[in-house]
């Protein structure tokens, strides 16, 4: 299958009013691209899993920059710094929030050489934008600390080489501009039973996680959905 050419699935109908489980409406969370993204990677990589029909609410306790932050030293030396109670259902280690590039992950481990599956998917014709869902765990990233940074560079490197074909100089550059022009990304780490979204500013450069994913197991195939509170969101979009 020629992965580049699969239709964006942003061509549906967006869903209105959207709540979350504690009944807030969520379209900005909802009817974002990324999320439309995050719904087909379900689809494609979780047959039988439940989407999720809104987003519980993770807010950044006032004066704090960071929510459930990991060790500053990266090894796991100090306690989580936000205590279980705190936090909202289900939510909790490995994600945490960082500030204005959202959520992100603190892993065990980190894995170099992994090869998760991967689809990509296009949207737009003459300037396209490239999304990109990855499936397979989550420290393929390379990183005990997966942020949204590092998350679009994985992402990036993995489009590059899932279009360049070896021994065909001419596939370079549209793999070079496709990499390039990756905007969105949804991973799901199904053996851990986490997921993370990712968004790319191609103006600005600057790259969050606005969505943090708990996959259920395969008695219950739900799917649990946290997004930032409205006042920890930033004006990009």
């Amino acid at each position: 299958m020629d992965a580049a050419r699969e239709a964006w699935p942003g061509t549906e109908a967006v869903p209105t009013g959207a709540r979350g489980p504690s009944g807030a409406f969520a379209p900005d969370v909802t009817g974002r691209p990324v999320w439309r993204l995050l719904v087909r990677g379900i689809g494609v990589y979780m047959p039988g899993w439940a989407e999720p029909s809104g987003a519980f609410s993770v807010a950044v306790p006032h004066g704090r920059s960071e929510f459930g932050a990991p060790p500053q030293d990266g090894f796991g030396g100090t306690p989580w710094d936000v205590p279980e109670t705190a936090m909202p259902p289900g939510f909790g280690p490995p994600a945490f929030v960082a500030g204005e590039s959202g959520f992100g992950l603190h892993l065990p481990e980190r894995r170099k050489g992994l090869e998760p599956d991967r689809e990509i998917y296009v949207r737009g014709q003459e300037n396209p934008s490239f999304g990109i869902v990855i499936a397979g765990p989550a420290s393929a990233v390379g990183s005990r600390v997966v942020d949204a940074d590092g998350l679009v560079r994985f992402a990036r490197k993995l489009t590059f080489e899932e279009l360049f074909e070896p021994g065909d100089a001419s596939s370079v550059p549209y793999a070079v501009r496709a990499a390039r022009a990756v905007q969105n990304v949804v991973l799901l780490d199904r053996g851990s039973g986490i997921g993370l979204c990712a968004e790319a500013d191609q103006r600005t450069g600057t790259a969050r996680c606005p969505v943090f994913v708990r996959l259920g197991g395969p008695a219950e195939r739900t799917v649990r959905a946290y997004a930032l509170a409205p006042q920890a969101v930033s004006s990009h979009s």
